[in-house]
């Protein structure tokens, strides 16, 4: 980024390089309610879409505030935040790179045999979302609104697709929940839903691969966007409660039939005295 001078008013204008240009395109604007948090959830969501692997370099403090149309302090303040959290690293003069998540490692460790502990995933996201439809519903805050349904025509878009990409739609699905979440007006939950994001996308790979689950999700997700809009909140806080339900249904059963293959491969050992 620089700075050009208008000859006419004497005005500093700043332009921004081509190359922090390509940085910042894809972050989304950030609205004044839990300001902090919602910095700290989009460059999570960045971080996470973008595969950035642990050394990779995030863009500027000026670009992202710029970016995010928010404050240097609030952009710097949700970077130590995450910076205490294990995520990110800062570096003086270098600037502010990825790290391994302390969190994440922490949560992977307790969660390593996957399908023992799917329930625990599927019951936090019931915590999780299912209050967060209500009160997206009871909220119908204009802008969140028109971001939650960004998000559902962007993942109906990547469904309807002839080439459809399923690591694409796993995020676009998260993402039209994440959306949920932060429309619900409340920090703690949109922290708790970023810790277990990870884990949220790998669920929703195992439920994807279930026949029939896209299509049935789809409705489920249109339910649950209609209720919102219309102010119903008991209609969305049940629709998401449905849809996390059938979705760990689907997610127990593909686990379910996995285990049965792995068993018919595995040799029979016979008794040598027989």
């Amino acid at each position: 980024m620089y700075f050009v001078t208008d000859v006419n008013d004497k005005r500093s204008v700043r332009v921004t390089a081509p190359q922090d240009r390509e940085m910042t395109e894809g972050w989304q604007v950030i609205g004044r309610s839990g300001l902090i948090a919602r910095i700290r959830g989009e460059i999570l969501r960045v971080m996470t879409e973008r595969h950035l692997q642990p050394g990779e370099r995030l863009p500027a403090e000026r670009d992202l505030a710029a970016a995010l149309e928010v404050s240097r302090p609030s952009v710097r303040e949700a970077v130590r935040t995450l910076e205490a959290e294990g995520r990110l690293v800062v570096k003086h003069g270098q600037g502010v790179f990825v790290a391994e998540p302390a969190t994440q490692q922490k949560l992977r460790g307790s969660l390593q045999d996957w399908e023992e502990d799917l329930s625990q995933l599927f019951a936090m996201r019931e915590v999780i979302e299912v209050p967060a439809a209500r009160w997206a519903s009871q909220r119908k805050d204009p802008g969140e609104l028109a971001r939650i349904r960004a998000a559902y025509a962007t993942l109906e878009g990547a469904l309807d697709s002839d080439d459809v990409q399923n690591d694409k739609v796993q995020r676009l699905d998260a993402l039209f929940h994440t959306r949920i979440v932060q429309a619900a007006g409340n920090s703690l939950l949109e922290q708790t839903q970023a810790v277990i994001y990870d884990l949220l996308l790998e669920g929703m790979r195992t439920t994807l691969e279930v026949e029939g689950r896209a299509a049935a999700s789809r409705k489920e997700h249109l339910r649950i966007l209609a209720a919102i809009e219309s102010g119903d909140a008991e209609g969305a806080a049940e629709a998401a409660r449905e849809h996390v339900l059938r979705a760990r249904a689907a997610a127990e059963r593909h686990l379910n039939a996995m285990s049965r293959q792995a068993a018919d491969r595995t040799p029979q050992m016979t008794d040598p005295k027989s």
